[in-house]
């Protein structure tokens, strides 16, 4: 009864924000996401029938209070899906830093409902697990079934599941599966985004934003239909801005961004004035997802590079896998 799983995190295209239910984490509309690779979270895991407790380790350090709270709430759902009541030894390491506004929750749920279906024995598709991996956090349901994937919302599991998107390639030849290169600068500063989600609807422009998001979820579905990179990323970029806006607006003032945050949006657009085909966008969080094609990738990290910013490249990532007996962390 043990299994490893691994999972990418997601760069969100078209974000949620708030939950209408905290407890299953449906969120109030849709959200549209990629996955990025190498970037990887892997998580071993043994139904042990005969321990007296749950242990929960990321990174070599045991959880504590809501941290393992979360991870508790999707193993027991699993146990409630199995019909036992086994403890498990859980461990989970990150690929890539956490909690600076990469998705480190989405890959690390998603590998952890992934390892936990896995290990129980239960015959689950990956939209079903993805219901699972949504407990945790809504945003691990499109690492389930990873690339392009939309999280559809709803009031129950059979509605709320994640799901993979069609992507077509565009007239020029650009394929947003295999051509598509993010340029991560890495802008290290610590978020809150579950309490960023839970007052969510006390900003002002709350209301703003969903008159507005469901056109762009449409808009969205289709420049991807079409694989149209500069249609595909601008939506992403307004999203981001649309985002901070509600987040910046809420009873907190939450204001994630850093002058470093800043300094990379001004270098993309002077990138774009000078013909590259390049765009920014950002989850909760300081770090920049810097979107370009594969071919002016070195030309975009060098500038981000000369801000004095960390820089990685990486690519659009699959959905999450279980991995063999060789590779399990004990």
């Amino acid at each position: 009864m043990k299994a490893t799983a691994r999972a990418h995190p997601i760069q969100g295209l078209v974000k949620y924000h708030g939950m209408r239910d905290e407890d299953l984490r449906l969120p109030y509309h849709d959200s549209i996401s990629l996955c990025t690779a190498p970037t990887a979270t892997t998580t071993t895991v043994e139904w042990q029938p005969d321990a007296a407790e749950d242990t929960f380790v990321v990174g070599g350090e045991e959880l504590e209070d809501r941290e393992a709270e979360r991870v508790e709430i999707v193993t027991d759902y699993v146990r409630e899906l199995a019909g036992f009541d086994h403890r498990v030894r859980f461990e989970s390491e990150n690929s890539f830093p956490s909690n600076i506004g990469f998705g480190s929750s989405s890959s690390g749920f998603a590998a952890a409902a992934m390892a936990l279906v896995e290990a129980a024995g239960l015959d689950m598709t990956r939209p079903e697990i993805s219901t699972v991996a949504r407990r945790g956090s809504s945003s691990a349901a499109r690492a389930v079934t990873g690339a392009y994937s939309v999280l559809e919302s709803g009031y129950n599991d059979e509605d709320c599941r994640a799901r993979r998107l069609d992507v077509g390639e565009s007239a020029d030849g650009f394929d947003p599966e295999e051509d598509l290169r993010i340029v991560a600068a890495h802008v290290p500063a610590y978020k809150e985004t579950e309490e960023a989600h839970r007052e969510a609807a006390a900003s002002h422009m709350f209301d703003a934003r969903l008159a507005h998001v469901h056109e762009q979820l449409d808009k969205m579905t289709d420049a991807l239909r079409e694989g149209t990179f500069d249609s595909i990323f601008e939506i992403a970029e307004h999203d981001s801005l649309s985002l901070t806006a509600t987040t910046m607006t809420g009873p907190s003032a939450w204001v994630y961004w850093q002058p470093e945050t800043i300094a990379v949006f001004n270098a993309v657009r002077e990138l774009r004035e000078e013909g590259v085909p390049v765009y920014f966008s950002t989850d909760t969080g300081a770090s920049v997802y810097v979107n370009t094609k594969a071919g002016y990738a070195d030309e975009v990290e060098k500038r981000i590079a000369e801000i004095g910013i960390d820089t990685d490249v990486w690519e659009v990532g699959g959905p999450a896998r279980v991995l063999g007996a060789s590779e399990a962390l004990f």
